[in-house]
């Protein structure tokens, strides 16, 4: 069973004109800063062993930060979908996604029942969504560096 991600309060997220290299080492800015698809490149990368395992989604609070970016009210609560992916039967990639319930109406209301299909592919797919500027938040995590985006 995956690990379960820190808790949403032990991880800060920052928007930078550019990345400090102590934040987003150069082996790992091409995959990260990326404006195309991540998961068509780990699909690519892994020659199409390519998986999406599901940590956990339900309907919770966002932390305080993910509530200010995506300016929704302190008591409102989100779809938060938290997924490894994996390339080869390795974790490459953890995520996790805030879907408040203002977006789960009309064709998005699909987000909500992904199931193990990334969110990435629909993403890319959809007429009405649209990339915002990217976060990078860097924790400790199993004696591992992380960086999540």
């Amino acid at each position: 069973m995956p690990q379960r991600f820190k808790k949403p309060t032990e991880i800060i997220w920052r928007s930078y004109r550019r990345v400090p290299v102590a934040k987003l080492p150069y082996q790992q800015r091409k995959w990260v800063l990326d404006r195309g698809s991540l998961t068509k490149r780990l699909v690519h990368a892994s020659k199409g062993d390519f998986k999406v395992i599901i940590s956990r989604q339900h309907w919770a609070k966002p932390s305080l930060d993910e509530r200010r970016l995506l300016h929704l009210p302190l008591g409102q609560r989100a779809l938060i979908r938290e997924v490894s992916l994996l390339c080869g039967g390795i974790v490459w990639v953890k995520a996790r996604s805030i879907i408040p319930l203002r977006t789960l109406t009309g064709t998005e209301r699909q987000l909500a029942y992904l199931g193990e299909r990334p969110l990435g592919a629909f993403l890319f797919k959809s007429k009405t969504m649209k990339r915002g500027p990217l976060q990078i938040a860097s924790f400790r995590h199993s004696g591992n560096n992380n960086i999540s985006a």
